[in-house]
């Protein structure tokens, strides 16, 4: 499965983004997908995680009430709306899928797209 996140951008603080993952001729329909970060120089780390049917969704603390992770119907694209940007969620962003769910928690995703640079300046 090939990946690609975009949408990513130089933006404000306080600003919003929307970024959009896509899979090259297949579906999310068989995967749990996940967005993933990682800012300079520290570990990536999972930031909302979505189960293929949709009825487990989780976000880290740090995005809560500021991030949403959804799909579209027909499972083809996949996004993570965020507004209210800080600076500390500069980083690239990832989509990820894996057919484990606990798996996603801990990073282990099957398949992972080519990141997305979002900076976020104050």
């Amino acid at each position: 499965v090939q990946l690609q996140a975009s949408g990513g951008g130089l933006v404000q603080a306080g600003d919003a983004l929307r970024l959009s993952c896509t899979a090259s001729g297949r579906t999310f329909n068989n995967y749990h997908m996940g967005w993933f970060r990682q800012a300079p120089g520290k570990e990536r780390e999972w930031v909302a995680l979505i189960s293929r049917n949709r009825d487990s969704i989780y976000y880290r603390d740090s995005v809560k009430g500021r991030f949403t992770i959804s799909k579209d119907k027909d499972d083809e694209s996949a996004f993570l709306q965020m507004k209210s940007l800080k600076p500390e969620d500069t980083a690239v962003y990832y989509c990820a899928v894996n057919t484990n769910w606990r798996a996603a928690f801990r990073g282990a995703m099957d398949y992972w797209g080519k990141g997305t640079l979002v900076t976020v300046s104050s």
